[in-house]
């Protein structure tokens, strides 16, 4: 718009404003039509601080979103009215610019068209993270699931570079560069981790739109698998994770516990691949909401095991999130805390072919052309190993125990009103993952502290967690005070939403991981030996059968049960 023009509008814009608020009987109506052009108008500015974090929060915290990120001058350019720049001046030292325009000689545009809305970066805080350039690049991400379709935005990075390597079929044992994924499963699964397609807004789907992925298909098209397929495709990870870099691996599949963690020998190749060097996440099952749900490979104390929450269809609005009611509760049956973490698993839009057979069977969460709507913890699961992506893009020094302690240690804490915690340790574990504060964490050596890996797996010793069940049938965690106590009687309100709170600090929050098994005890047992007790509830009651341990809960735990893929469930 000219000056002229703008000469013209403006005390057109005046006149109209001043006479309804003549009509309405307003006195002053020069000083308010002053103060509506000035406040309400947004401009573009240029800020800088040297501390660009603490300016990219609070421009955050305002609900506003910065145009540009230029970390090459501790800068973020940003449109904003006059009363949010004098709010950001009051709270921060900053440098003001004008962002000047520059004209080019010709300039042409178009619409995308209309796609579901990229909300999870948004929510954990990856867009704080993708404004200092950390996109994930660098990191091979390995999803083990039911194949990898190369849609559009799993194929290029944002720089439009190859990331594709490939499916690996364990079930068939050969490798393909393009898979023709059945099921639909693992695309959207690893779509929610590594989409670098943008929504109409520009805003991208992916945590870490940039690491290359690779798929590991070893379920079948109805989702499921024998372990020997699945360890075959943990073995083939391990044997290619330094010629590709994978340096996570995402599980987002459960199957029933019928040993003992150190017994199953999915658990063994798991642990062998997370002492190898390699990042495993877990979903923690779709079993929820009650206690003692997680499933394997979820139980094994040494990954990280994700549960599910949703932001209840307002992504802005943090203050009504919730955790997921179908998401699986530990504690786990050798007492150890589960999931550490929870992350967005409720109504997640991601690529899935209009012709796999999870579409075929809900059209309805289809939308017509490659989204599709999906909720569970695969997808929570997912989150946190785009997370640990950019955590290694980072510092690609750093070990798997030390990127589950930043991922634990930068978490937000759910809390009602009152400052208690809305949810048990053993549902929400160290809270919801935070991209951006487990970034900015220099916190070491707080993840699998009093855990021997390499002892574990050569069966010299195995360990018990820190939970355990009171008189009442109440689980807790020894060293936590009794804020910490989780009354199982109480069922997840689905009407009540709460903050997860970025500014509450965890330091004394990351229980202590492990204890002796030799000491291992429930207070409630009536018998110790050799790890058989049973709660005040008959529940839980473990059982010697030929050299395995199996247990039953008031439901007779199947013996044929298949591993499978996380089961349907209801958008959240």
């Amino acid at each position: 718009m000219t000056q002229k023009n703008k000469n013209i509008i403006q005390p057109l814009v005046a006149v109209i404003i001043t006479c309804s608020y003549l009509l309405a009987g307003i006195a002053n109506a020069e000083k308010v039509i002053t103060s509506t052009l000035s406040t309400q108008a947004t401009s573009s500015y240029i800020l800088s601080n040297k501390d660009l974090p603490a300016l990219l929060k609070l421009v955050k915290s305002m609900g506003l979103k910065p145009t540009h990120s230029l970390p090459i001058i501790n800068s973020i350019a940003v449109n904003l009215t006059q009363n949010q720049l004098v709010k950001i001046q009051k709270t921060l030292p900053v440098k003001v610019s004008q962002n000047h325009n520059v004209k080019s000689s010709a300039w042409g545009s178009s619409k995308k068209r209309f796609q579901p809305l990229a909300s999870v970066p948004y929510v954990i805080d990856a867009d704080l993270v993708h404004y200092f350039y950390n996109l994930g690049e660098g990191v091979t991400i390995g999803f083990l699931d039911t194949g990898l379709d190369q849609l559009k935005g799993l194929d290029y990075d944002m720089q439009g570079r190859d990331k594709a390597w490939g499916t690996y079929d364990a079930i068939n044992d050969t490798i393909s560069n393009y898979d023709d994924e059945a099921s639909g499963h693992g695309t959207h699964v690893a779509s929610v981790a590594g989409n670098s397609d943008t929504d109409m807004y520009g805003n991208v789907y992916g945590v870490a739109p940039n690491a290359a992925l690779v798929g590991i298909k070893a379920f079948d098209a109805e989702g499921k698998a024998s372990y020997a397929d699945i360890i075959r495709g943990i073995s083939w990870a391990l044997d290619v994770k330094d010629q590709i870099n994978l340096r996570v691996l995402n599980m987002s599949f459960s199957a029933p516990i019928r040993s003992h963690y150190w017994d199953d020998p999915l658990n063994q190749a798991v642990m062998k691949a997370w002492q190898e060097g390699m990042v495993v996440v877990a979903s923690a099952g779709n079993t929820g909401p009650d206690p003692m749900t997680i499933g394997v490979p979820g139980n094994v104390p040494y990954i990280i095991t994700v549960g599910a929450m949703s932001d209840n269809y307002t992504i802005t609005e943090g203050t009504d999130d919730r955790l997921a009611t179908f998401s699986a509760a530990g504690p786990t049956y050798e007492g150890f805390v589960k999931p550490e973490i929870v992350a967005p698993g409720g109504h997640l839009s991601g690529l899935m072919s209009f012709d796999s057979q999870i579409v075929q069977a809900h059209p309805e969460y289809h939308d017509g052309g490659r989204y599709f709507e999906m909720s569970g913890t695969s997808q929570a699961a997912a989150v946190v190993s785009g997370v640990a992506a950019l955590i290694l893009t980072k510092d690609p020094s750093l070990t798997p125990d030390q990127v589950k302690c930043r991922i634990i240690a930068g978490a937000d804490l759910a809390l009602d009103g009152q400052g208690n915690l809305a949810y048990s340790v053993f549902q929400q574990g160290a809270g919801m993952v935070n991209a951006f504060n487990s970034l900015i964490s220099t916190v070491k050596d707080c993840a699998n502290q009093g855990l021997n890996i390499a002892k574990d797996l050569s069966d010299e010793e195995h360990y018990s967690g820190s939970a355990n069940i009171n008189e009442d049938g109440n689980f807790y965690v020894k060293g936590l005070s009794d804020a910490y106590i989780w009354d199982v009687s109480q069922p997840i309100n689905e009407e009540l939403g709460y903050k997860w709170h970025s500014d509450t600090y965890v330091d004394h929050f990351i229980w202590k991981t492990s204890y002796d098994i030799n000491n291992f005890d429930w207070e409630s047992q009536t018998e110790v030996d050799h790890f058989i007790w049973k709660t005040n509830v008959d529940h839980f009651i473990w059982k010697t059968n030929v050299d395995h341990f199996i247990w039953k809960t008031n439901v007779e735990v199947s013996t044929t049960e298949q591993i499978s893929v996380n089961n349907w469930v209801e958008q959240q």
